[in-house]
């Protein structure tokens, strides 16, 4: 039997393996909806990065949560992410199950639903459970629909539809994923969301901040250079510049050991232009 579920309410599950399914009725003004997956421990954080599914790392490293990607059929659109319950390690307490867009807000999705099946079933079978995810303000573009949480040696799914209007990003940092601050969802820079990223996925194949190619600068011969100060106990040029305590120095013009000198030292000055590469999952869809 098909439970229709109220927000908040709960359904034990006797299925080892789920197939948890997005649908939503497309239109002209209706934007795409993602479906992923954050695997979290009972401080209800997640490990690592590496336990967020979504469109940019879709499947978990142990390959026991993935995404089935979208289909479209004759009454809407689904995207899927698929667990096996039953071999998941101790450690991973619960699993949200999230509807998110590319900073449109669900005011615009049409008929969204969560559907749970038995995912060891033959054919697509009957949905153990479903329920109609109606955001609380329109303004979210990030939804919780629901969970899939552990009940002594069982599992329950529970209806939520909890909304973050500042994104994925938004629902990631609040979860623990390290997301990068400096794309915006459209790829351009910029921030976005609470904590200002990319929407972010992210994490996942993204678009890395490049390194500037332009050649350091060089130290021009007729530039004087500044006298250096002493290193303790080497022999020194003669420079203006006051003597090691307590020894004499000559007039080498050998470099202090270990040290690299005014001219050469400009040969390898840092690149100002230069940035680290982004950090943490990329809200940006691959191309």
């Amino acid at each position: 039997m098909t439970h229709a579920m109220l927000k908040g309410s709960n359904v034990p599950l006797e299925a080892t393996a789920v197939r948890a399914v997005l649908r939503w009725t497309p239109g002209p003004d209706v934007p795409e909806v993602d479906a992923s997956a954050l695997l979290l421990d009972v401080d209800r954080r997640v490990r690592s990065d590496e336990d967020f599914v979504f469109y940019n790392q879709p499947r978990h490293p142990s390959g026991l949560v993935r995404s089935l990607g979208k289909k479209r059929l004759p009454d809407g659109v689904t995207d899927s992410v698929q667990t096996d319950l039953a071999a998941l390690e101790p450690a991973v307490d619960r699993i949200l199950i999230v509807a998110s867009t590319d900073d449109v807000p669900f005011e615009r999705v049409r008929d969204l639903r969560i559907e749970v099946y038995d995912a060891t079933a033959a054919g697509s079978g009957e949905a153990l459970a479903y329920f109609e995810v109606r955001p609380e303000t329109g303004a979210e573009t990030a939804l919780i629909c629901g969970e899939l949480y552990r009940r002594g040696e069982g599992w329950k799914f529970r209806a939520l539809g909890e909304g973050y209007s500042n994104g994925l990003i938004g629902l990631a940092t609040d979860h623990g994923i390290s997301v990068d601050e400096t794309q915006g969802t459209d790829g351009t820079d910029g921030t976005t969301g609470a904590d200002g990223t990319d929407g972010t996925e992210e994490a996942g194949a993204g678009s890395a901040t490049q390194a500037s190619g332009s050649a350091a600068p060089q130290a021009s011969p007729a530039e004087p250079t500044q006298p250096m100060q002493p290193a303790y106990g080497y022999p020194q040029p003669a420079t203006p510049a006051a003597p090691a305590y307590g020894f004499p120095q000559s007039a080498s013009t050998q470099p202090a050991y270990g040290y690299p000198q005014p001219a050469a030292a400009a040969a390898f000055a840092p690149d100002p232009n230069f940035r680290l590469p982004p950090q943490g999952p990329q809200f940006v869809r691959a191309q």
